[in-house]
């Protein structure tokens, strides 16, 4: 166990709990706990230019504001999870008349969605701790990290993942190995029988806004937004950054890697965060615009699987993301989800249904006068379009199909 790795605290009732007293939520209410860092310690070990001269381009990189140590796994996947690029694309700032605007691409990931961070620093974890089995819920790309990380690293994995996951995202999971079971029902129906199989086997259980080293591993692309855009632009406005939420698990991550910097004293001025849910999957958006941190659960029906969830597991923490920073909750449709995808296809980005869904809060935050053109803005596209292509061919139309001869090229170039 690492000295600057001081505990938990609950969300909700803030219990404090050793580091070995609990593994998942508080015994007390459920709720989500917030792993407790040594701050004053890590100040006097390390300053901003010691992380910052890192050589390593990943999320090791922040090993001092991780609770672990280095995990090793040298020449493997699992040593390459983050450090994604962020892009300026000046077609989108011109289309969209904003003067500072960034997209970070997280389907450049190693199995090409956000979701390795939290998997690479669970896996870690698990070797920590020694446990033979890691197992987790998803619609796919949790699971898809998850047992792209345990391949790397030869841990065995178990994944509950609902049928109707896409083909693309189900076949990741058996090419890299796991045990896969594709239960009949939704995801939140995978996510309760993870908990139960894991009580019952002894199984180390990395279900997203459950175990709390999820957040620890998504907190590190705040991190990587510190560094990438913080620290290297001067912006006279917050930054705006616009995010797809599910679970909410993403959205606690970065605002948790935001708090570690401000407790460290190493961000100037807290970023604005909004949170974007479809209209066929707003539990934490509903809650937001009702003025509580009651989540109340729905019917998910929107086709962004990687978001379509019942009752989010981290709804409080996904909430108090948007209040404490002056941020907000945004709703869209899902056909603006899939005009956003063709969006972000025309500067280069190939986005699944969630990570286009940001896109597409941005638009109607813009169209609301929630921010301007003068707000610095970054986007987080949190998978690749290639894990759900039939949802991406619906946002654009099929390629013509022609004689191989230059008169039928030419017939087709008339028209």
């Amino acid at each position: 166990m690492t000295k600057k790795f001081r505990g938990y605290q609950c969300s909700l009732c803030g219990k404090k709990y050793g580091p070995e007293e609990v593994t998942y939520v508080c015994p007390d209410d459920g709720g989500n706990l917030n792993v407790l860092l040594d701050y004053e310690g890590i100040k006097k070990a390390y300053t901003i230019e010691d992380i910052t001269s890192s050589r390593d381009t990943s999320i090791w990189r922040y090993l001092p504001l991780l609770p672990m140590e280095d995990p090793g796994c040298e020449g493997t996947p699992l040593r390459a999870v983050g450090w994604t690029p962020t892009y300026a694309p000046p077609a989108m700032r011109k289309d969209l008349g904003m003067k500072q605007l960034w997209v970070k691409d997280e389907g450049r990931q190693a199995t090409a969605s956000f979701k390795d961070r939290a998997s690479a620093v669970v896996v870690a974890r698990a070797r920590e701790i020694g446990a033979e089995v890691v197992v987790t819920a998803s619609t796919g790309n949790a699971g898809a990290a998850l047992a792209g990380m345990a391949a790397a690293v030869g841990q065995k994995d178990v994944i509950f993942a609902p049928k109707t996951a896409p083909p693309a995202k189900v076949a990741q999971l058996l090419v890299f190995g796991a045990q896969v079971m594709l239960v009949d029902g939704t995801y939140d129906n995978a996510f309760d029988l993870t908990i139960e199989a894991s009580n019952r086997f002894g199984w180390y259980c990395r279900n997203t806004g459950y175990n709390p080293f999820t957040a620890e591993g998504k907190k590190t692309a705040a991190f990587e937004i510190w560094e990438q855009v913080l620290l290297a632009e001067e912006l006279d406005k917050p930054l705006c950054v616009f995010v797809s939420v599910g679970d909410g698990n993403i959205i606690s991550g970065i605002h948790k890697g935001f708090k570690d910097l401000q407790e460290l004293g190493w961000l100037k001025q807290m970023p604005r965060i909004f949170g974007v849910q479809s209209e066929g999957s707003a539990a934490i958006a509903n809650a937001y615009l009702a003025g509580t941190e009651e989540i109340i659960p729905v019917s998910a029906t929107t086709l962004a699987d990687s978001i379509s969830v019942d009752l989010p597991r981290d709804g409080v923490r996904a909430v108090r993301a948007a209040t404490e920073t002056n941020g907000a909750y945004i709703l869209v449709s899902d056909d603006e989800i899939i005009k956003a995808i063709a969006a972000l296809g025309k500067v280069g980005i190939f986005a699944e249904p969630a990570g286009s869904t940001s896109y597409a809060g941005l638009v109607k935050a813009l169209e609301t006068g929630q921010i301007t053109g003068d707000d610095p803005v970054l986007l987080i596209n949190t998978g690749s379009g290639l894990k759900d292509v039939k949802s991406a061919m619906k946002s654009v139309e099929e390629a013509p199909v022609i004689k191989p001869a230059m008169d039928a090229l030419q017939a087709f170039l008339n028209q």
